[in-house]
């Protein structure tokens, strides 16, 4: 029996999920043996004509990590849905957009301004500007076009389960590597190898305050020596565990750090971006509107604090496109 094929791209990110997948260690030795990796440019020489030559749906599974930022990254997206039978969204930023989303809260003008003129490490006097071809003796050299806006995997194409994390933890990937190879995936859509709880839920600090804490004002992590044992919020460090689903394991908090959102809202809930705030809004010490925004100061960045993975899968990215989210 032929064995599966599997396909693994990363586009708009990091590189963090393709590190997570090599941590497996030995037990990618063993996947190895399973399944036939027929694309994962970060480790292998591997040319996109070769996949361009492939049928349709000869790839059994492809783990597609990265947002949408560039032509190219939408050119391998269709490419591998149409080559593939199952498309999986891997990591935060192709499940909601990830850190380079937020570059939604600015214009294709504004990044490149930032990045080509005024970016205190840069000498571009000669105001240098990428073009998308120029033509060279040998021929002419293409590059791909930046988009105006970031979007997540499932508003380029149809995606049949999302992998969340920054990045997804190893035992997350190798249990649901194990899940897809006995065929026991459960139906088309599903966000898989996560839990049903919120970090919050899962986490054993202690609420000392019975839930009814009040902050006066908010710190940042290195402001403060947080107490190992306590609940962040209740020592005014931000915590996104009351708005982030459970499967991560906890490795931030059990080292001491808030919870970030990485692993994207619990079911049921629409815009974590919004969950958050909902439960900052509960802890804060106000009794009139001045209290309230004397209190949301404290917050340093609050578009990146509430939706620091998840801004091109928000409403506010909705609102702002007007394209329903952009969603296939």
């Amino acid at each position: 029996m032929a064995k599966p094929k599997v396909a693994f791209y990363w586009a708009a990110s990091c590189g963090g999920c393709e590190i997570t997948v090599t941590e497996l260690g030995m037990k990618l030795v063993e996947v190895g043996d399973l399944v036939d990796i027929v694309l994962w440019p970060c480790l292998m020489d591997f040319k996109y004509s070769d996949v361009e030559a492939m049928a349709d749906k000869e790839i059994d599974v492809c783990f597609f990590n990265g947002a949408i930022r560039t032509s190219e990254n939408e050119h391998l997206a269709k490419m591998l849905r149409a080559k593939s039978k199952t498309m999986v969204a891997f990591g935060a930023c192709s499940h909601m957009g990830g850190i380079p989303g937020l570059a939604n809260n600015y214009d294709k003008e504004s990044i490149f301004e930032r990045v080509y003129d005024t970016s205190p490490s840069l000498d571009n006097s000669a105001g240098t500007r990428p073009g998308i071809s120029t033509k060279m003796p040998e021929g002419e050299i293409v590059l791909p076009s930046f988009y105006e806006q970031v979007k997540t995997l499932d508003q380029t194409v149809e995606v049949d389960y999302y992998l969340p994390g920054c990045p997804p933890v190893a035992e997350q990937v190798g249990a649901v590597l194990g899940v897809i190879l006995e065929g026991k995936l459960p139906e088309p859509g599903a966000v898989i190898g996560v839990g049903k709880k919120t970090n919050c839920d899962e986490c054993e600090r202690t609420k000392r305050s019975n839930g009814h804490v009040r902050i006066k004002a908010f710190k940042r992590p290195h402001e403060i020596l947080a107490d190992p044992e306590v609940c962040f919020l209740e020592q005014g460090l931000i915590c996104a565990g009351p708005a982030t689903r459970a499967g991560c394991g906890l490795p931030c908090i059990q080292g001491n750090m808030p919870c970030r959102g990485c692993y994207g809202p619990p079911e049921g809930v629409e815009d974590q971006g919004a969950k958050m705030l909902g439960a900052i809004a509960a802890v804060i010490d106000a009794k009139t509107t001045e209290d309230v925004e004397r209190v949301m100061d404290t917050i340093v960045d609050p578009l990146g604090t509430y939706y620091r993975f998840n801004l091109p899968d928000s409403i506010l990215s909705e609102l702002k496109y007007g394209n329903g989210n952009g969603k296939q």
